[in-house]
């Protein structure tokens, strides 16, 4: 049965948002994305201080792929 839908305002979409309005039968994402950092990189504030005397990031994986996209258009 078909979907009713009223006013619709979307603020905003990022680069692998999904909008859909009406009946779906399965959203799935289309981008995925992997990110390796090393200690207090990601640290947000005001007046860090962040002393890190060794920092190694360990990037090794033994997958050949995380996460596969099968896009069935």
């Amino acid at each position: 049965m078909p979907a009713i839908v009223g006013a619709v305002k979307i603020n905003a979409m990022g680069a692998s948002s999904v909008f859909n309005i009406g009946d779906v039968f399965t959203i799935s994402p289309a981008s995925t994305a992997k990110t390796f950092a090393g200690a207090g990189s990601f640290n947000t504030g005001d007046y860090l201080n962040v002393r890190n005397e060794y920092s190694a990031t360990n990037t090794y994986d033994k997958d050949l792929a995380d996460s596969n996209i099968n896009t069935i258009i």
